[in-house]
């Protein structure tokens, strides 16, 4: 079975580099219905899950992000009402998403004629669900990845901007997009460079690697898929953009990606062999948060908002 369907000139001139539009045939996946979106979230670590009230701006500030007082079952179980937005992070993780977002990919990859997915260049793969309730904001943001956006159920607006003159977000901004958090500055002079879509269960789009978006749901409840890949090229960016931003913080100017390659490779170099000697500990939820305090930032575990609840209602008392 297809379970993606892009038209051969899309790839032949767009990809990967301009947004585009795309059908699959995901809208009535057993594995993306809510009852087993609940029972997805009790399989999945906690700084898997990440959630908060639908009610954001689209410039929103990620340090007064609007929070909601529910546990995440029950943000699903009410997901009609309940005003909240939230994702399943690295569903892949599970053998069952795992088949299924192989399996997307290997649709695409067989239409190019590529045997296997490595080959088609789908590397580090993974797959990420959004739940949302009515009238949600997801901010304006950028990713750290490529990425094949697929609706499921409900209607999404989805508007895709083109930044790769930098106007947009600058250089220093795409690195805190991958290093501190992915949210970004909105005005509505970008307006001009929006490609929009109007996303309904079977539609799906293309999103090129760090092209900033803000999405809205209209008046039902949203089911969203996101499979993403990274190839040996962002990667690379990806390694730099942490590399520069640790070391910014100790001081020392970098220049951006690009600039100077033969320290970009010694930097990478470096970067690499710390990271091959701490994999290992990531397989605990809690040497995670710590790994990302340490590099990231005092914010990096945005993931965890129960002490951020605490604090949002003693300001709203």
């Amino acid at each position: 079975m297809t379970l993606l369907r892009v038209d051969d000139d899309a790839f032949t001139n767009d990809f990967p580099n301009r947004t585009f539009a795309l059908k699959h045939e995901l809208a009535n996946h057993p594995l993306l219905t809510l009852p087993r979106i609940v029972d997805l979230i009790r399989e999945l670590p906690r700084d898997r899950l990440e959630y908060n009230s639908g009610r954001a701006a689209i410039s929103q500030d990620p340090n007064a992000t609007p929070l909601i007082d529910l546990a995440p079952v029950e943000i699903v179980r009410q997901i009609e009402t309940c005003g909240a937005w939230m994702v399943l992070k690295q569903i892949e993780t599970v053998p069952a998403y795992r088949a299924l977002v192989e399996e997307t990919l290997m649709s695409v990859a067989r239409a190019r004629g590529f045997a296997t997915l490595h080959e088609a260049g789908f590397d580090e793969i993974e797959g990420f669900i959004f739940v949302s309730s009515p009238h949600s904001t997801t901010p304006f943001h950028a990713d750290s990845d490529e990425n094949f956006f697929f609706q499921i159920h409900g209607e999404k607006r989805f508007y895709v901007f083109d930044n790769r003159d930098r106007w947009i977000a600058s250089d220093e901004a795409l690195e805190a997009v991958v290093a501190k958090h992915r949210n970004l500055p909105y005005d509505p002079r970008y307006d001009v460079r929006q490609t929009p879509y109007r996303l309904f269960p079977g539609d799906g789009i293309f999103v090129p690697y760090q092209w900033p978006h803000y999405v809205r749901t209209a008046a039902s409840h949203s089911i969203s898929l996101s499979v993403t890949w990274k190839s040996a090229q962002v990667r690379r960016l990806n390694d730099l953009h942490i590399v520069n931003s640790m070391l910014r913080g100790l001081g020392f100017p970098q220049a951006v990606p690009g600039q100077n390659a033969a320290f970009d490779s010694v930097k990478l170099a470096l970067f690499r062999t710390a990271s091959t000697a701490v994999e290992p500990l990531r397989k605990s939820e809690a040497m995670r948060k710590l790994l990302r305090g340490l590099v990231l930032g005092k914010n990096a575990n945005y993931y965890y908002r129960d002490g951020a609840k605490k604090d949002a209602e003693k300001k709203a008392a």
